[in-house]
């Protein structure tokens, strides 16, 4: 197994998956084949000796955010939100288990008849084992996004990266579906995100990345295999306050 964790450029990884690449083509909900492919990769990554975590939002489902807006009372649509992403977590370790990995859920919110309580001892057990944590329900606590719950979760995992998955190659100067002049950048630091505001977490989640030292990396879920980006090739953008 170490001969193998020698070709990747990282041991401990937090991927970050949005519900909304749990859509595929599809308006609202789960596309099967989308999934199954995601977790046939995240397989691969882990049979490499990676240790994997996983935060997995609830956008295909529900938005706090958005339905606060319709007139919800905030704090009960993000706990609504957090209730989404234990779905899609569960819907993730299934598909997992099929491809004979190893997974556990861990929910901020106690629900101990489909999952396990979120401990960090026991998080860091599960990945020293081998097996796929997926953290659900964000940080347990309304008002913080997936985003700032996957920066916490990789911070107490003592993550070497958070490899944010999204529906574009990398971060860029504007919306490329919307600009075609649009710049990709190859690096950033966590300050030029701030300060450009350019949208790829919210700024407490950046803002705690950069307090760590912990570099994200933001690619494209669908155009480049994980293990790639494990191995340190591939097209995508660091964020990151030192040369890598």
């Amino acid at each position: 197994m170490s001969s193998l964790v020698d070709k990747v450029k990282y041991s401990r990884v937090l991927l970050k998956i949005s519900g909304e690449a749990l859509m595929g083509s599809q308006s609202f909900g789960h596309d099967m084949g989308t999934i199954s492919q995601l977790c046939k990769d995240i397989a691969d990554v882990n049979r490499l000796g990676v240790q994997v975590c996983i935060v997995v939002g609830g956008g295909n489902i529900f938005r706090g955010a958005s339905a606060s807006l319709s007139g919800c009372e905030r704090a009960s649509s993000d706990y609504i939100g957090m209730l989404a992403t234990i779905i899609n977590a569960l819907i993730l370790q299934n598909f997992l288990e099929k491809n004979l990995v190893a997974s556990r859920v861990l929910s901020a919110i106690p629900m101990a008849t489909v999952c396990e309580p979120y401990i960090r001892r026991k998080a860091i057990r599960h990945l020293e084992k081998g097996r796929v944590v997926i953290f659900a329900a964000g940080t347990g606590n309304p008002f913080f996004t997936t985003d700032t719950a996957a920066t916490l979760r990789a911070v107490e995992m003592n993550c070497d990266v958070i490899l944010k998955g999204t529906q574009v190659n990398g971060v860029y100067s504007a919306d490329p579906k919307k600009n075609e002049d649009a710049v990709m950048y190859d690096r950033l630091s966590y300050t030029d995100l701030l300060t450009r505001d350019l949208k790829v977490m919210d700024a407490s989640a950046i803002s705690l990345a950069r307090e760590n030292s912990i570099p994200i990396i933001v690619f494209s879920l669908k155009g480049e295999k994980i293990v790639n980006i494990i191995k340190g090739q591939g097209t995508y953008t660091i964020v990151s306050d030192c040369k890598q």
